[in-house]
Formats: structure tokens, sequence, C-alpha cells
């Protein structure tokens, strides 16, 4: 392992075996009804494509990429849109699927902008929930696991753009 990492927090096979859970409650509670999974660039590439595989109905992709994070990897509390949809989204199932939610400030912004264009519903799928670090109020429909206030990554989650391979979750020797 890799001196920065000071241990794993969620093993690879905790990780498939949650998203499976995932899938089967939002399998079922969308009942065969199309939706637009939204993936936030870039850290729930890897989420978002585990997860999309297990639904059992109609799924269009879209992405977004947006950022609170300054290069110190700490929440700047102001939101960057980076890109934005290529899809019509009026009167869709909206489903985000985000790697971590920290202070909310994000999700709450786009599920607020979602909610403008005239969007059927949106839900929040998360893999990881920090809610120690919230500051607004946010309601996470779907949540693969609680963790406390340290910096992760693996899976995806990043800082400075190392270790988004790790198939574990992984608590940085310092961040």
């Amino acid at each position: 392992m890799n001196e920065e990492i000071k241990r794993v927090l969620i093993s690879a096979e905790q990780i498939q075996k949650r998203i499976g859970e995932l899938a089967e409650e939002i399998n079922r509670d969308y009942g065969g009804e199309e939706i637009i999974a939204v993936g936030i660039l870039n850290g729930a590439v890897i989420f978002f494509a585990d997860l999309v595989r297990q639904l059992d109905f109609g799924v269009e992709f879209a992405f977004i990429k947006l950022s609170s994070y300054n290069e110190n990897a700490y929440s700047s509390g102001k939101i960057k849109a980076e890109s934005d949809f290529s899809i019509d989204i009026t009167n869709k199932n909206v489903l985000i699927v985000e790697d971590i939610i920290d202070s909310g400030l994000t999700l709450k912004y786009l599920k607020d902008r979602l909610l403008k264009s005239n969007v059927k519903s949106v839900r929040i799928c998360c893999l990881l929930d920090k809610k120690t670090g919230r500051k607004t109020e946010l309601l996470v429909d779907y949540i693969g696991f609680e963790i406390e206030d340290e910096y992760v990554v693996g899976f995806g989650l990043d800082i400075n753009q190392k270790f988004r391979n790790l198939k574990d979750i992984c608590v940085l020797s310092q961040g």
C-alpha cells in the first residue's frame, strides 16, 4: 500500500455488495419508469457505471461537471459549473449519482437547478455521506455508506487527481 494511505475504510467487496443493494432499492422505487441518471464528473464515474448496470429499466445518461473544491481539497462553498447537460430533462425522472456528499452545497445547487427545469422528479444517490460536514439541508434518497470526517480516496475519489483507480475506499495519512 502507498505510504500516503493510512488504511482501507471500505473494501471493494463491501462497495460492490452495497451498490447491489442500492440498485435493488432504486429498481423497486422507480417501478420500471425510465430515468435520466446524472453523473457528477469526475469522481462519480466509477460508482455511476457500476450502479446503472444493475438497473432493470430504461436509463439515459447525462453528465455534469460541478465543483466547489479548491486546489487545497477544501470546499470553497462556491459552485462552479464546468459543463452542462446535452439532453432534454423536461418532465423526466432524474437520479443524481454522486460519489461523496460533504457540505451538501453542490448537490443542493444542482437539485434546485433541476427542479426549476420542470423535471418530473429528482432523487439523489451517493456512495458516501459525510453528514458531519453538512452546511445545508439536503434530502439524500439513497446512501451507500455514512462516514466520519476523514479525507478519503479511491473508487473514483481523489486528491489532486491521484488515487481514483484504487478498488477500495481508503483514508489518507494526512487529510
